[in-house]
């Protein structure tokens, strides 16, 4: 790969962007939020094959083969239920998957994925990139043989990797028990956990009933009253806190947020209750109760330090039939436009000049940079912006993230680099990528006298490591 990748063409820019790349890209990495399994640090066994690891977690490398017609069992995703036309066959072997990848590989041409992927091959596995349907045996076998030596076990790579803390994303209902066992190992790696309510939080969940009773056995709090179901929360967050988490996270589908009085609200969450034992659950008290435990998570963020993250606008599961078949998490999810002027005012109007609170916002739709949440950002003492998360986690989504928000936000109303993933592999891929690009911003305001260099490299070293570990209090 090109060591001056993703900087200016401008032969002067480009050596700037050198410059201060260089002088960030052996920090640390702070990954604050992700989807990795905790599980892989407390039993640190061996990663099975190359495609269990680099394409069935990985929605981006799924969503691209499948809109290009191979279908997810093809691709080594197995179906909830198997059909019975396919009952009996055997399921394909790895080595058959990854033929196809590689076969497939030039769609993902000009993409972020590729970038991570041919990084991964080279810089991990040093086999050759990019993957072809010529070299694919002799890059599956390459990949075999490393997994199955002790420093491509998981705590050698994460400690390989350079990175400082790791953030899983449990829910409310989870035992931690891997990251019970990471702690009793004595390894020294951090791996942390983070509060995922949105189970028991947004009454469209399939089960929100039982999962509301399941809460009720873990915590020995009455979630059928609104004071109990609140001290429920509670009592699991600070359990989470001790576990190490730092933060909370929701995906709700929109940014709302509401300020009932505690008699509105008790009122809202009886009538959901009642619906929701019946799977019925009127879509607009859903919607309102999900705005509602926003500002209650707020509240609770005050009281216990947890910093609070609003993913909101994507609509999930959008391809009902392949999530009838395989679930959630198989790349049929997409954003959706986002108002937070409007959405979020109750929340900040109630606590958004809180100091002592940390509300870290992200979105799916871009169009929302400059005309809201930097302009929100750049008043509020409480919030920050996540940068381009999910489908904007791209070089030309990152380089839009820092033009449109910097200008009103500043630098210091944003929180580093978000890698959000479920793909171990991907994480100092994307963290490179991030601050690649990062550095290139910051070259051409160098380069049109904008900013001092020294200063651009202070900005460089502070969104690499200094903010998000600032913001995410780790």
């Amino acid at each position: 790969m090109h060591p001056d990748r993703l900087f200016p063409a401008d032969p002067g820019t480009r050596a700037i962007a050198r410059r201060l790349y260089n002088s960030v890209r052996a920090l640390p990495i702070i990954s604050p939020h992700g989807h990795t399994d905790p599980r892989w640090f407390a039993e640190d066994a061996p990663f099975s094959d190359p495609v269990s690891l680099l394409l069935t977690p990985d929605h981006y490398v799924v969503r691209m083969l499948y809109s290009q017609g191979l279908s997810l069992e093809e691709l080594g995703v197995p179906p909830q239920a198997v059909p019975a036309a396919a009952a009996g066959r055997p399921p394909l072997e790895p080595r058959a998957i990854w033929r196809k990848l590689a076969a497939h590989y030039y769609l993902f041409r000009g993409t972020p994925t590729r970038l991570w992927l041919d990084w991964v091959l080279s810089a991990v596995f040093e086999t050759e990139a990019p993957l072809t349907a010529a070299n694919a045996d002799r890059t599956f076998d390459r990949i075999a043989e490393r997994l199955s030596q002790p420093a491509f076990r998981p705590r050698a790579l994460f400690e390989r990797f350079g990175i400082e803390v790791l953030a899983t994303t449990e829910s409310p209902l989870d035992d931690l028990a891997h990251h019970a066992a990471i702690r009793a190992s004595g390894w020294k790696g951090r791996v942390i956990t983070a509060y995922r309510p949105d189970p028991v939080v947004d009454p469209e969940t399939p089960g929100f009933a039982a999962q509301l009773a399941r809460l009720a056995e873990l915590t020995s709090e009455d979630t059928a009253t609104w004071g109990g179901y609140l001290a429920a929360h509670r009592k699991r967050r600070a359990f989470f806190a001790q576990m190490g988490a730092t933060s909370t996270d929701h995906g709700h589908p929109t940014a709302r947020t509401a300020d009932l009085s505690a008699r509105e609200a008790e009122s809202l969450f009886e009538r959901v209750l009642r619906a929701a034992g019946t799977g019925a659950v009127a879509a607009a008290d859903a919607e309102a109760f999900r705005a509602q435990m926003l500002t209650e998570m707020a509240r609770m963020s005050l009281d216990d330090g947890l910093v609070l993250q609003i993913h909101p606008g994507s609509w999930r599961n959008h391809n009902a039939s392949l999530h009838a078949r395989f679930g959630p998490n198989i790349g049929g999810d997409i954003p959706t436009p986002t108002d937070y002027v409007g959405a979020l005012r109750p929340l900040l109007n109630r606590f958004g000049n809180e100091r002592a609170l940390t509300i870290i916002v992200f979105t799916l739709d871009e169009s929302a940079y400059s005309r809201e949440l930097a302009p929100l950002a750049g008043h509020y003492p409480a919030l920050k912006l996540g940068p381009a998360w999910w489908f904007h986690d791209s070089p030309e989504g990152l380089m839009r993230f820092r033009e449109q928000t910097t200008e009103t936000a500043g630098f210091y109303n944003t929180v580093g680099f978000n890698d959000d993933t479920r793909a171990f592999f991907s994480i100092p891929a994307r963290h490179d990528v991030a601050r690649r690009v990062d550095c290139a911003y910051l070259a051409r305001l160098v380069a049109e006298h904008r900013l001092p260099e020294d200063e651009a490299g202070e900005v460089a070293r502070a969104l690499a490591y200094a903010l998000p570990k600032q913001a995410y209090k780790l």
